[in-house]
């Protein structure tokens, strides 16, 4: 069986979402990266609350090292993966996952990446809006109506597109969206109009961190979500990281085009499920299982060895 690990982005945190973890082997990943970034990632995985954990460096932290975590937990029961794939912030935890980046570089990253964006969301404030229903043309002309401070920041399935800018351009992107047929249109829990040109502000550090990074060649097929297609090279990634940072994010294309090379199996490494809800509506006949939990743990062990 062809396996691929997902690893989700920011918003899809939850409060005290590391608890069903502390005990296990794998909490071990928690204290490393505290010593590593300067900042109290249990007390975030146990004890933040939700505006806390909005914050974007906190989001961006606590989700990448709680993936981390359930990574090592499937890796300890033996399963692993030919195909690595993150959206948006997840792309810092694939690439940490398939060996493209030491664990501490991944830590240096995010922390800088996630005070970076924090300070240019500050600077500039926006939003996110999830439009159900439309493909991505009918919401780029919604967003073209709406006027130019509105962009597509993600393509996350069909039928599933995230705008993001000022807030008042948004909402004016989703009534066209909702007058043109869209079922609904939903704020998410972020800070800021990311992947969008409101992040160019966090370049400038981002670009210097990646520069000291000591990138590798991945053990796998890393898949970069500007351009939806696997990247071997280690030189190649901080042109990509860069260029991610507002560029949208093509997840559905990645999703099509892992499925494409083969791919058999999408494992979603992080907390909640969002990403293998988005699976089931762009590649149905794939398999696709979450782990969120330990008990989740075997589960995925039984999927492989049965397939």
């Amino acid at each position: 069986m062809i396996v691929a690990f997902t690893f989700p982005g920011q918003g899809s945190q939850t409060v005290a979402g590391g608890t069903p973890w502390v005990g296990s082997p794998s909490w071990e990943v928690v204290g490393r990266a505290s010593e590593l970034s300067g900042v109290d990632v249990e007390h975030l995985l146990l004890k933040a609350d939700g505006e806390e954990l909005r914050d974007t460096l906190n989001a961006q932290l606590s989700t990448f090292v709680l993936s981390l975590v359930m990574c090592d937990a499937v890796r300890r029961a033996g399963v692993e993966a030919e195909h690595y794939a993150g959206h948006s912030l997840g792309e810092y935890t694939a690439l940490t996952a398939a060996g493209g980046l030491g664990f501490a570089d991944g830590v240096c990253l995010v922390t800088v990446r996630g005070e970076a964006m924090r300070a240019a969301s500050a600077a500039r404030a926006g939003v996110m809006v999830a439009v159900i229903g439309l493909d991505e043309e009918a919401i780029s002309d919604a967003c073209a109506a709406a006027g130019t401070e509105v962009w597509v920041a993600n393509d996350n399935a069909p039928g599933q597109i995230v705008i993001a800018g000022a807030a008042e351009a948004v909402a004016d992107a989703a009534a066209a969206a909702r007058e043109a047929g869209a079922r609904k249109a939903m704020a998410l829990p972020v800070a800021g109009a990311f992947h969008t040109p409101y992040m160019e502000p966090a370049r400038p550090a981002l670009e210097s961190a990646l520069t000291v990074a000591r990138f590798r060649d991945p053990t796998g097929a890393v898949w970069a979500n500007v351009d939806a297609s696997p990247h071997a090279r280690a030189g190649d990634w901080p042109a990509v990281l860069s260029a991610q940072l507002t560029a949208p994010v093509r997840w559905r294309e990645t999703i099509e085009n892992m499925a494409g090379q083969g791919v058999e199996l999408l494992v979603e490494l992080g907390p909640g499920s969002v990403l293998t809800g988005l699976a089931k509506r762009t590649v149905a006949e794939a398999g696709r299982i979450s782990v969120g939990e330990p008990e989740d743990v075997p589960r995925l062990v039984e999927l492989v060895a049965g397939a």
